[in-house]
């Protein structure tokens, strides 16, 4: 059996973050990509909760840290400091303000951003990605256990239909946060 073991928790928000409590998560991270009307926009970020602790603010810093190291064409937006308390306007505070473990939602990129879009929409991208998110659990939860990952927009029960923002050049949020995570997922149970 591998130091990590990885369960994906799909449902309404709140029904996923309780599970995870339930479970004994040692983390809680969600995937998710940016979207905006600016096509320019280009920023890493980690959204915590309000109530969020400082280990997962710390989490939040890091892992926006590591994706800005991989993606130096990702440059974080004037004034930002890679962590988001609350999210922009509330959103993204719902996903995680139930959690009893360290908790990040990841905006790595934006998909209205057509260089960013590329970048998601390939596997080498993707596994960058993954990668990113594998490493900063790593660095923060080293002695290992139960990780909780959920994909963002999918899987809800109240909106089924919900993908997510679209890509440009084709594909949703959803679509492309799933293979985040399942790379991700892979990657974490292959560690011993």
């Amino acid at each position: 059996m591998g130091k990590y073991t990885v369960k994906i928790y799909k449902g309404d928000y709140t029904s996923r973050q309780r599970a995870a409590n339930r479970d004994g998560a040692i983390c809680y991270a969600e995937q998710h990509f940016n979207s905006s009307s600016d096509p320019q926009s280009n920023c890493s970020l980690a959204i915590v909760a309000t109530n969020a602790s400082k280990k997962s603010k710390d989490w939040g810093l890091l892992y926006a840290n590591l994706v800005d190291k991989e993606f130096p064409e990702v440059p974080r937006l004037c004034g930002l400091s890679g962590l988001s308390v609350g999210g922009y306007d509330g959103r993204g505070n719902g996903n995680l303000v139930l959690t009893n473990m360290p908790a990040i939602l990841c905006e790595p990129m934006f998909a209205s951003n057509p260089r960013h879009a590329e970048t998601i929409r390939s596997d080498d991208g993707r596994s960058r990605l993954a990668k990113c998110l594998v490493d900063s659990i790593t660095q923060m939860f080293p002695s290992g256990g139960l990780v909780a990952l959920s994909i963002g927009h999918l899987y809800k029960t109240s909106k089924p239909h919900d993908k997510g923002a679209e890509l440009v050049g084709g594909g949703t949020e959803g679509e492309y946060a799933e293979k985040v995570i399942l790379k991700a997922k892979e990657m974490l149970e292959a560690i011993c």
